[in-house]
């Protein structure tokens, strides 16, 4: 069972795109059919599967998750009490309970599934640079 673990760097918050650096990995794998399974090692970061195609998408998405979920410096959020590791992180960890750790892709022809403008993101939720690591199981 082909396994391995990516390591995205990340430049604060955004999304990372690593679909070639994945697709790359599954093909030498040889595996022609099976399931890919991806799993995030943090709880400040998300995985999606997002249009690839017009950046656009990726900078909404990120405009609208710091409304969603605003840093704790803003008023809106004082409830909040886990503040020690700054105003992005508490936010960061309700916008990866919000969004999926992990992603299930089928493998078929030696390759993921992915839909014409699909890619595959690492969404870093956190203000400084990380590097985040992402599990992957292929069977």
């Amino acid at each position: 069972m082909p396994q391995h673990e990516f390591t995205i760097e990340t430049q604060g918050q955004g999304l990372y795109e690593f679909t070639r650096l994945l697709c790359d990995w599954v093909a030498q794998s040889q595996v022609e059919a099976g399931l890919l399974t991806l799993f995030v090692r943090h709880t400040s970061c998300s995985l999606l599967v997002q249009e690839n195609a017009d950046p656009e998408v990726r900078d909404d998405l990120l405009a609208y998750f710091a409304r969603l979920v605003p840093p704790s410096s803003d008023p809106s959020m004082a409830y909040l009490r886990h503040t020690y590791e700054g105003p992005d992180d508490m936010p960061a960890h309700i916008k990866a309970a919000m969004l999926p750790l992990s992603l299930s892709l089928p493998i078929s022809d030696g390759r993921p599934v992915l839909g014409t403008w699909q890619g595959i993101y690492l969404f870093e939720h956190r203000n400084a640079p990380h590097q985040r690591r992402v599990f992957a199981h292929l069977a």
